[in-house]
């Protein structure tokens, strides 16, 4: 099938990127990513790079996830984490403590009995969430789960029993802030 259609790449001035001061000032959707304990610091950095290009409010690392500055984080960030806010706690219990006192919503990203599947799940306008991504071999933690409003899944049809976290990030992320930005 062929399109008629003449497709050009954009040029970097053509995308009107704002810049991370413009960032900082502007309206954030409110969602707070927390990492679970990521080993990996590409995977940190994924996050950020995918925080900020959906204009979320902030980034919680916790227990062995990496912090900023990270030369191996900088290489997927590509600078995100200079305008994506963050903090850094020892257990992840403490950042949804803090995270539950402002009126967030916690919502870990496991496969759990009683999980609401992705496609099931609706945001509300009116709330805070906070979504939890876990550790790349053992998910996020038992305490961490009893302490979440909700479960999400993601539906899986292959072999594999589950994505990569950068890759999940970018699934839920991207549901969540359409659903904000585009439902009615």
């Amino acid at each position: 099938m062929s399109s008629n259609v003449n497709y050009r790449k954009l040029q970097t001035e053509e995308l009107q990127r704002i810049s991370p001061e413009e960032y900082k000032q502007s309206e954030k959707h409110p969602i707070v990513v927390v990492l679970d304990n990521i080993r990996s610091a590409s995977n940190v950095g994924s996050a950020f790079r995918t925080g900020d290009s959906l204009r979320i409010e902030s980034v919680y690392l916790c227990g062995i996830s990496c912090v900023p500055p990270n030369k191996e984080l900088q290489k997927t960030a590509l600078g995100a984490q200079l305008s994506v806010s963050w903090k850094y706690f020892k257990e992840t219990v403490d950042a949804l403590k803090e995270l539950k006192s402002e009126g967030y919503e916690i919502i870990s990203i496991e496969q759990v009995e009683n999980s609401t599947m992705l496609q099931n799940f609706r945001m509300d306008k009116q709330k805070k969430y906070a979504f939890v991504f876990g550790n790349e071999v053992h998910g996020v933690a038992d305490e961490v789960i009893s302490m979440s409003d909700v479960c999400i899944e993601i539906p899986q049809y292959g072999t594999k029993h589950s994505f990569n976290v950068s890759v999940t990030c970018g699934i839920i992320l991207w549901e969540a802030v359409k659903q904000l930005r585009f439902q009615i």
